[in-house]
């Protein structure tokens, strides 16, 4: 999927929404940017929840393994 925003003169710009709704993102949420050799990527990261985090920890596994992902927002 490919859109296009515009940036405004407060050097703000607009998630389009059929981005929004494919990823389910809502305010609040957390987009990562990254740039790398001229080109930006943008990682959506979800707040972490209790809910999210009880999961984790109930579903045993491994410690570092699990640090990472949450850090990394998946």
């Amino acid at each position: 999927m490919t859109s296009k925003t515009k940036i405004s003169d407060g050097y703000s710009t607009v998630l389009p929404a059929e981005i929004r709704k494919s990823l389910n993102l809502v305010p609040g949420d957390i987009l990562q940017w990254d740039i790398e050799d001229g080109v930006i990527t943008i990682h959506p990261r979800k707040k972490v929840t209790l809910e999210g985090i009880c999961g984790m920890i109930s579903s045993g596994g491994d410690a570092v393994k699990d640090k990472k992902r949450v850090q990394s927002g998946e």
